[in-house]
């Protein structure tokens, strides 16, 4: 099978939905290597393999990035005490005196488009949906600064909704940040397509809110339910005409 091929043809679809980090960006380095950088300027020296596992570690244990019932007046400072610990929690016994400013520059850092890296796929496969009338969207376990990331990338201009996990008060894999998105961009769940990295958090967690899915792997050969780059979703999508 050709990786251009056509699988699946997916019609009368009205918006597309995308994951955020592992879909449309992701770091321009590894977490590790960051972490191994921004730690030597405050005296802590460990590999970037170190902190590699150790963030992973600690991420893995971190509750989801959500507040639901908090005042929206709240959750700025929320955002940054749950990025505070996990961090906290990377470093460990390690914390250099000057663990808020090592912190503080993480956090601006990650805030930046210097921090990422968008995909070569995603501009082409975006203008495209774009100009053909899709309502796009972006659905992230991600806190407000990726409105910003995506600003400085130069992405915000396709989206008409972006709805990240702190904000809506529900999480990926939960259905109810889709039903965010889907009130947003003002269409049903049979009418909406979800597309990306996750298995759990982005095909199980869309469909258990009745959107059509994509499972995308770069690294794969396309099949009926995953895709391989993002520019052939145009074959997967009915004209306007069909629509």
């Amino acid at each position: 099978m050709s990786s251009r091929e056509p699988v699946r043809s997916l019609g009368r679809i009205r918006a597309v939905t995308f994951d955020a980090g592992g879909t449309l960006f992701a770091p321009r380095e590894s977490v590790g290597e960051t972490y191994a950088r921004f730690a030597a300027r405050y005296g802590v020296v460990l590999s970037p393999a170190d902190f590699q596992k150790r963030f992973e570690r600690a991420f893995r244990q971190a509750p989801p990035l959500c507040f639901p019932g908090l005042p929206a007046e709240q959750i700025p400072s929320a955002e940054r005490s749950w990025w505070r610990e996990l961090v906290a929690a990377v470093f460990a016994k390690d914390q250099p005196a000057a663990f808020e400013a090592l912190f503080d520059d993480l956090f601006t850092y990650y805030a930046s488009a210097n921090a990422w890296r968008v995909f070569e796929d995603v501009r082409p496969a975006l203008e495209r949906l774009h100009v053909r009338g899709f309502a796009l969207g972006i659905v992230s376990n991600f806190d407000a600064r990726l409105f910003q990331i995506c600003g400085e990338l130069g992405l915000a201009r396709y989206f008409r909704s972006i709805v990240v996990s702190s904000r809506a008060g529900a999480a990926k894999p939960s259905a109810e940040i889709f039903r965010v998105a889907l009130a947003e961009l003002g269409v049903d769940p049979a009418e909406a397509l979800h597309v990306g990295d996750s298995w759990e958090e982005d095909v199980l967690g869309a469909r258990s809110a009745g959107l059509h899915t994509l499972w995308l792997h770069r690294a794969a050969e396309p099949s009926e339910d995953r895709i391989a780059d993002l520019r052939d979703l145009g074959m997967r999508l009915a004209d306007d005409a069909d629509r």
